[in-house]
């Protein structure tokens, strides 16, 4: 078995690994200016998605254009957040060439798409493929790919600690080689209760004292935690932006959420902002919490909440995840101001960050492989993969980092 790193090496984003030039595992972008994706020309046999995150799935419908199509299979939540993706892909980037793929192409993938459930054993590009769940968001799989000689595990995006929307990753299947993610390869994350409860007696005390509470939220995974939070706390929010779509996508498929029940409740506390006759400056006046995309302040509704609380000290922005370099979202936490829709605004109001990640940490990246000592590593999605290998193979593995476009034989 061979597997070629076409995306995913030494970065984050734009993942893509093909093996034996027949099988893809995942195809997604970059979101960077221009965006940015795979390596190389492929036509693959099949493709098999680990989950429905911009950077893992976002360029699959590229794959759609020629005559074949390919079998797409994923999860029945990433089948659906995929093909939300494509669609507000288009919207941005469609008339421009920054978009690789089309409407039609979207069309396409619906009519490639197979849905597997976690353990379902099936065969894809004349191997046996199985998914299982990999604890990041819902539908969010590791992939288990056997040619009859070699077992390669692809880890995906995964997590090993608690989060209130899915169940943590746990299912160690044997494997003779392992792709691993490496995000938080030098991170240790604070205890989740502990960064939930500080996060909700933030937001809590701002809207005592009178303030409004902005929390930007990536729409798959962070606004629905971010949802369960707040109604497990007892504290009323508005939700805004591509963040209702999904939740209402993710609540179809109740058997791949950690407890179904939780979700439809949050969903039934919280209020849904439809943006009509200046509702959103409205509810920006009163002393509330507003959920809204995006997480880094990129677009979406945030770009009218937030340039309406700015100026008042009392009021407050809540990031609850990563900001990457050269975001709004980055340089407000930096500098205290942001160009938001457009415009470099100063933001008199508090501004937080709390990591709720869904990424493995460190000691989770090592509690995953302890599973895997006797088996070599391929560590990809990292800005350290080389250095994490090191570490890696300090402690007695057999680790590696592959550099962008490497071809390695199994």
């Amino acid at each position: 078995m061979e597997v070629q790193f076409l995306g995913g090496a030494d970065e984050i984003g734009r993942s893509a690994v093909l093996v034996d030039d027949s099988l893809l595992l995942d195809y997604g972008m970059a979101s960077e200016s221009p965006p940015q994706y795979p390596v190389g020309d492929v036509d693959p046999d099949a493709v098999v998605v680990s989950h429905g995150h911009l950077d893992h799935v976002g360029a699959v419908p590229a794959l759609m254009s020629s005559g074949d199509l390919p079998p797409v299979h994923w999860t029945p939540p990433t089948r659906d957040l995929a093909t939300t993706l494509a669609e507000d892909t288009l919207k941005l980037h469609g008339s421009t060439p920054r978009c690789p793929f089309t409407d039609t192409d979207v069309r396409r993938l619906t009519q490639a798409s197979v849905t597997h459930g976690y353990g379902e054993s099936f065969e894809a590009a004349g191997y046996e493929v199985t998914l299982y769940n990999a604890g990041h968001i819902p539908g969010s799989a590791h992939v288990l790919v056997d040619d009859g000689d070699t077992r390669l595990l692809y880890t995906g995006d995964f997590h090993t600690g608690d989060q209130r929307l899915v169940a943590p990753s746990t299912a160690r299947p044997e494997a003779d080689a392992v792709i691993c993610e490496s995000t938080y390869s030098d991170v240790t994350h604070e205890a989740r209760d502990a960064v939930e409860r500080r996060f909700a007696e933030s937001i809590q005390q701002t809207v005592w004292q009178g303030g409004t509470v902005v929390v930007p939220a990536f729409a798959i995974g962070r606004t629905q935690e971010a949802m369960l939070v707040c109604a497990a706390h007892d504290v009323d929010c508005y939700v805004d932006g591509m963040g209702q779509r999904v939740t209402t996508q993710l609540k179809r498929h109740p058997e791949f959420l950690r407890d179904a029940d939780a979700l439809a409740g949050a969903t039934s506390s919280a209020r849904f902002v439809d943006g009509r006759d200046g509702q959103r400056k409205r509810i920006a006046k009163q002393n509330t919490v507003i959920i809204t995309t995006s997480g880094m302040l990129s677009g979406g509704p945030a770009m009218t909440y937030v340039p309406a609380i700015r100026q008042h000290p009392t009021n407050k922005v809540a990031l609850t995840g990563y900001q990457v370099e050269g975001t709004p979202g980055r340089e407000l936490l930096e500098t205290g101001s942001a160009e938001l829709d457009g415009r470099v605004m100063p933001v008199s109001a508090q501004v937080e960050l709390h990591q709720f990640s869904a990424h493995a940490d460190r000691d989770g990246l090592l509690e995953f492989l302890d599973s895997y000592r006797e088996t070599p590593v391929l560590i990809n999605h990292g800005d350290r993969t080389a250095a994490f290998a090191e570490e890696l193979r300090a402690d007695g593995f057999t680790a590696s980092a592959p550099a962008l476009g490497e071809a390695v034989g199994l």
